[in-house]
């Protein structure tokens, strides 16, 4: 109750303040900050993918501005030797006011990207999106399918069916790529599972279905129990590396994810940046209001 009650003013407290702990967790506010976190975090033997903050855009005019920012985001990267890829949301390039000019849109940065060699993917956000979100990775992969990947979030009672669905893309030629994660936002339980059980069983259920089908999984979650689940899994296969990484956000547990690279796991980290930083921050607070304990802690811990 106070975790929810300190989350629900925190949009309210200077945003000096609000930076204090976000700044471990977001890399900048332009390109050039999340040039040199992706930097630091490849010397030490971690990829990265990157997002640029912004959501639920009102006009076209700043789905383009977001568009034009993943262009400059790939060419200042190039054809570097370093391991980027580049996730977006698709309510920010204008999904939610018409769905054919976001597939435009998206579709340019995923031709550049391909021009670059990298990979784009296509995050899941609430339940109003997921179904246009994975029309919008099909139409893309059927054209570009070394190119974009797309995330599912195991917590929907619907991803069962929707892996299936999506498994009979899965070729040699034209591979299917998916970022498995728990989900984040505040969802009914008629179209959510909410126990903490629940949620993790589904997790590694749907874990289990993608590898054995030999599709590529992004593991993302700082879970231990998800994690050492996730191990036994790859362990009772035998699966090779070049199935699987781990994923976890910047700043979040990093001991963690340094063990499991010493370990010999690969592991992405997302790391996002952007002056929008402010109403990313507040917003994964309100939906997440168990992240207030840690920003105290790392208030007073951490100076």
């Amino acid at each position: 109750m106070i975790q929810k009650l300190i989350a629900s003013i925190l949009p309210f407290l200077p945003k000096k303040f609000i930076w204090m702990f976000s700044k471990r967790y977001i890399a900048g506010e332009n390109i050039e900050d999340v040039v040199k976190t992706t930097y630091d975090l490849d010397a030490i033997g971690i990829t990265v993918t990157i997002d640029f903050l912004g959501e639920f855009v009102t006009t076209l005019e700043q789905a383009r501005a977001q568009k034009d920012t993943y262009m400059a985001l790939i060419d200042r990267f190039g054809r570097q030797e370093v391991n980027i890829s580049i996730s977006l949301k698709p309510s920010s390039f204008g999904l939610l006011i018409n769905e054919e000019t976001c597939y435009s849109l998206v579709r340019e940065v995923v031709i550049r990207a391909a021009a670059n060699s990298r990979r784009v993917r296509i995050d899941m956000e609430d339940s109003k999106c997921v179904d246009r979100e994975i029309k919008l990775y099909k139409r893309l992969h059927e054209e570009f399918p070394h190119n974009v990947g797309i995330a599912i979030q195991a917590y929907l009672r619907r991803t069962d069916a929707d892996l299936k669905n999506l498994l009979k893309w899965n070729t040699e030629e034209t591979p299917i790529n998916i970022r498995l994660c728990k989900g984040i936002y505040n969802e009914p339980e008629t179209i959510a599972y909410k126990k903490y059980e629940q949620i993790n069983a589904q997790f590694l259920k749907n874990l289990e279905f993608l590898l054995t089908n030999n599709i590529f999984v992004g593991i993302a979650t700082h879970d231990k129990h998800l994690i050492n689940g996730a191990l036994n899994i790859i362990h009772k296969y035998g699966f090779k590396e070049d199935l699987y990484e781990f994923q976890m956000l910047y700043g979040v547990t990093p001991e963690l994810g340094k063990e499991l690279v010493e370990k010999g796991h690969p592991m992405r980290v997302y790391v996002p940046f952007g002056k929008d930083w402010f109403r990313y921050s507040t917003r994964r607070l309100k939906e997440n209001p168990k992240m207030v304990g840690q920003i105290i802690k790392a208030l007073f811990v951490r100076g």
